[in-house]
């Protein structure tokens, strides 16, 4: 079931009817609804599936009461390694199986030795790499006992499945979402509309930004040979575009809908288009990522603490980690090890804490060099996402090569021309981001801006132009990871 969906249109006002209207009374009948909920959300693209999220939600939580009961270290160093390999062994099975295998059987062949295994036809379960990092880091966390191992299995399956961030994140921390199923919400009507405010424009930043952006870029990038080097250039802008409203505005639809429920989410993106190097944009681009690879990945491994050198190696292991979370392709590694590469001056120098405030806080406007700083940083992300969007890694060097031939790079009167409609709605979109920058979300902040008839001009517009510049239903591209 897509957010983007009639169904979920439908699916959406019954559960949060039910919810506030005849499960209010009860705590644990608000949590058993979510779960219902949330399996029959899950359950709508494929029920099999079902007993994969129960069995991974099952096995942490007894392996949380093992460890809560537990205070021998060699135990406790058991129980969190079998939950390690139940969940990394069944993300790795579903997702890489036959990647694995496929390499295997290239390297004997390069060594003259020719093997023949049968892959198997292994469907990739909807949302498998976020819930089993979520389900994954609680572990962890009772390990480290930064938080007490719960006895609330239905708080506990409801934790893993929530239903409005099961299938794309954001990957919550045990520490902040599970607390929330052991208090009885209560509505709370500015947080509700504030929520729908960002569920509308979660819904624009994927159907009219995203979808918009991913027919032409989609166009270029499967015909690539066919286009000029200019045309290529915006093929990979209006990727950078369609990559982050659509998996942003998933995270908006998801953070706002929690709201509707009483739930608060963590923040997984913050304008990151507007960093001024990439060790900022890394911290604003698909935060819950990027912070469990760092506690529970980068710290383990050392850190900052044993040196540059130490340091250096860990952050390439971040990124080539992060690049193949993404999926069994080289090229989301290489799109990780481009990113460490970029890293690299910055640690080097020193200057990857640089950045920790919001570009122009306290201006209409950037300076000259923060301007010149985000146009750099963007060009160097979207050059990245060329790797990322291509289907392997000799198309991506085809489209870099294209992009690069001088020859072949001219200014197309027609070409901007075809693109002037999308571009202008990109710039649109851009400038509302822009003046939206120091709030959780662009809309936030407008009930204080603008007056009441000035609001609802404004959220007609939306649903207007969703209504009108929306195209077919499309799926969220984090779904496939």
């Amino acid at each position: 079931m897509y957010f983007n969906s009639i169904d979920f249109a439908i699916f959406l006002p019954v559960v949060l009817t039910a919810y506030w209207f005849i499960a209010s009374g009860s705590l644990r009948q608000q949590n058993l609804l979510i779960v219902i909920a949330s399996y029959v959300f899950y359950g709508w693209w494929d029920w099999r599936f079902l007993f994969l999220i129960f069995f991974s939600s099952v096995s942490d939580y007894l392996i949380g009461i093992g460890l809560s009961k537990q205070d021998n270290l060699v135990k406790r160093k058991f129980l969190l390694w079998t939950s390690v390999v139940l969940n990394l062994g069944l993300l790795a099975f579903f997702k890489y199986y036959n990647f694995f295998l496929d390499n295997i059987i290239s390297a004997f062949s390069f060594f003259g030795t020719e093997i023949t295994v049968d892959s198997l036809k292994i469907i990739l379960p909807i949302g498998i790499s976020f819930y089993t990092f979520q389900s994954l880091g609680y572990s962890i966390d009772v390990y480290l006992r930064k938080i007490e191992a719960t006895r609330d299995l239905v708080a506990f399956i409801a934790f893993v499945s929530f239903f409005p961030q099961l299938v794309a994140g954001p990957i919550e921390r045990a520490t902040n979402l599970l607390p929330q199923f052991y208090r009885r919400r209560t509505f709370d009507y500015s947080d509700a509309t504030d929520g729908m405010r960002q569920v509308l424009w979660g819904l624009f930043k994927k159907i009219v930004v995203a979808d918009n952006c991913a027919l032409y870029a989609d166009t270029i990038f499967n015909n690539s040979v066919n286009y000029s080097g200019m045309a290529l250039v915006f093929g990979a802008i209006f990727f950078a575009f369609q990559i982050y409203g659509d998996f942003s505005g998933y995270s908006d639809i998801a953070i706002g809908t929690s709201r509707l429920f009483g739930f608060n989410l963590l923040q997984n993106f913050n304008f990151p288009y507007f960093s001024r190097n990439i060790a900022e944009f890394w911290r604003r681009w698909h935060i819950s990522l990027t912070t469990w690879f760092r506690d529970y990945l980068y710290v383990p491994l050392g850190g900052s603490r044993h040196g540059t050198l130490v340091q250096m190696r860990n952050t390439f292991i971040i990124f080539m980690v992060g690049g193949f979370w993404h999926g069994a392709n080289w090229t989301f590694i290489i799109w990780g090890l481009l990113n460490a590469f970029y890293f690299l001056p910055l640690l080097l120098c020193k200057k990857n804490r640089d950045y920790l405030e919001t570009v122009g806080s306290n201006n209409l406007l950037p300076s000259l060099k923060e301007l010149l700083l985000m146009i750099i940083t963007f060009c160097l992300t979207t050059f990245a996402w060329i790797f990322f969007r291509a289907k392997d890694i000799s198309h991506a060097l085809q489209y870099v090569s294209g992009v690069l031939d001088m020859q072949n790079f001219w200014f197309e009167i027609e070409v901007c021309k075809e693109y002037s409609p999308l571009l202008l709605l990109i710039a649109i979109f851009v400038v509302i981001e822009w003046l939206g920058r120091n709030s959780r979300h662009a809309l936030e902040k407008m009930s204080v801006r603008l007056s009441r008839p000035l609001r609802f001009v404004v959220y007609y517009s939306i649903i207007l132009a969703i209504f009108w510049l929306g195209g077919r239903e499309r799926e969220f591209l984090y779904f496939q990871f």
